[in-house]
């Protein structure tokens, strides 16, 4: 499958529909993003791209992100997405470990930093890229089978060198579906505003969006700014976004401050990091049911649980604070586990490694055997993360298995520490790690 068909279809059926905005400025309509993606498709195949090729996008969020990310689909390659945040340096070497042809970056100089010899450079700031947006386009994607890949995504690389784990179109489908059946419905008014960068998770959600033939929005500033995002919503309604915990804390901090709720906000999906269960309880009570979490992994993109807006929201659940310190049930597509070390699955309450299986979960990481050795056992992902489950469906996190202290023959998980000392008025934001100590082998030291 294909993700540019979604799209093709899109621009077929919905042409005049709004689509691409940079801030509240419409920058092109469903017919014009198909010709725009159909435009750089036709370049790269005229630069001998396609099927089994993979193309590197080295940007911050921008109008042309979504329209980049389409024409590497429209040839049937493979797009790279890398975090506009990195080092020149560490883009280099994704993008050789990649075996990328071509390289998207803002300027020339930024591609001569970071593409490695027989990679093409296409810089955004150019006469040359105009000139390719005003050439001929493609009129239909390349036909792609479930399991081509069609997305390269690196992970954050925090135990070494990045890995590249290879999704593919049957993987991006499966989390698309999941979205509608486990996250939130889509309409065609709805609008998906990216203030997190695009290159991850907030980029996974274009395609449901795509799907539905509903606006896309890429902030002027390119980023997340509390107010910008306030203003935003309020002028044009239906918004959707992914934020971090962190962005979700400040966002409700921002409204707090001028006495908004979020008006025009329908739904922040927050994940990739622990929200703490202050933190979420203080955002329900300033913004109201406007939220919902998913668990995932670039190796399960966006999709191994999920915390339903309804869950958030039903106060009067005995259970209620027990499952916001949760990350909701398993969604539809997967199965999930805790289980010990050897694999055995644990009994309810008891932690574990969190494992995971469906149609999701990646091909596997991109050249890298002993990485899939460990991570792919029996036709389960090994998430790395610690967890529990409780009598009814819901996963608990803990920690990283990397970051359990263990000080005395006790394991101690940080987040633990954390949700309490956050239970402090004085205390807003808060990190547990472990020192080394001579006589309990580590010792907890809250900053």
């Amino acid at each position: 499958m294909n993700p540019a068909e979604w799209l093709a279809r899109s621009g077929r059926d919905f042409g005049s529909s709004p689509a691409l905005y940079h801030g509240t400025e419409l920058q092109a309509d469903y017919a014009e993003f198909t010709r725009m993606a159909g435009a750089i498709g036709a370049d790269l195949r005229s630069r001998g791209i396609g099927p089994g090729d993979r193309v590197a996008v080295y940007l911050g969020n921008c109008p042309e992100y979504l329209p980049l990310l389409y024409g590497i689909w429209f040839v049937g390659a493979c797009a790279v997405p890398i975090n506009g945040k990195l080092h020149p340096s560490e883009v280099a070497w994704i993008t050789e470990n990649a075996g990328a042809r071509l390289i998207y970056v803002g300027d020339p100089e930024t591609g001569v930093a970071c593409a490695p010899e027989g990679c093409d450079i296409v810089a955004l700031r150019s006469a040359s890229f105009a000139q390719i947006m005003a050439g001929p386009a493609l009129d239909w994607p390349a036909p792609l089978g479930a399991d081509d890949p069609v997305w390269l995504f690196y992970t954050s690389g925090t135990t070494g060198r990045p890995k590249g784990a290879m999704l593919s179109g049957g993987n991006l489908l499966a989390m698309s579906l999941s979205y509608f059946a486990d996250v939130d419905d889509v309409l065609a008014q709805d609008c998906a505003l990216y203030a997190a960068p695009m290159s991850h998770g907030a980029g996974l959600y274009n395609f449901v969006h795509v799907l539905r033939a509903a606006r896309h929005v890429v902030p002027k500033s390119g980023g997340f700014d509390p107010r910008e995002i306030l203003d935003l919503a309020g002028e044009l309604q239906n918004v959707s976004m992914f934020a971090a915990p962190t962005m979700v804390r400040r966002l409700v901090d921002a409204a707090r401050v001028s006495g908004e709720t979020g008006e025009g906000i329908k739904t922040i999906v927050y994940g990739g990091g622990p929200m703490y269960l202050a933190d979420i309880q203080d955002a329900l009570t300033v913004m109201g049911p406007k939220f919902v979490q998913i668990y995932g992994q670039g190796e399960s993109p966006m999709c191994i649980t999920a915390l339903s807006r309804a869950d958030l929201a039903d106060r009067d659940h005995p259970d209620w604070a027990r499952r916001l310190a949760s990350v909701g049930r398993a969604q539809s597509v997967v199965s999930v586990r805790v289980v010990g070390q050897d694999g055995t699955p644990l009994d309810p309450g008891e932690i574990g490694e969190v494992i995971v299986q469906g149609a999701p979960v990646m091909l596997g990481y991109l050249d890298n055997p002993s990485a899939n050795d460990a991570a792919l056992r029996d036709g389960w992902l090994w998430t790395g993360d610690m967890g529990a489950l409780s009598h009814d469906g819901y996963l608990t996190l803990h920690d990283r298995a990397k970051d359990v202290v263990i000080s005395g023959g006790s394991n101690i998980y940080p987040r633990e520490v954390e949700e309490i000392l956050l239970t402090h008025p004085q205390v807003s934001e808060v990190s547990v790690i472990g020192a080394p100590d001579p006589e309990w082998g580590e010792v907890v030291v809250a900053y």
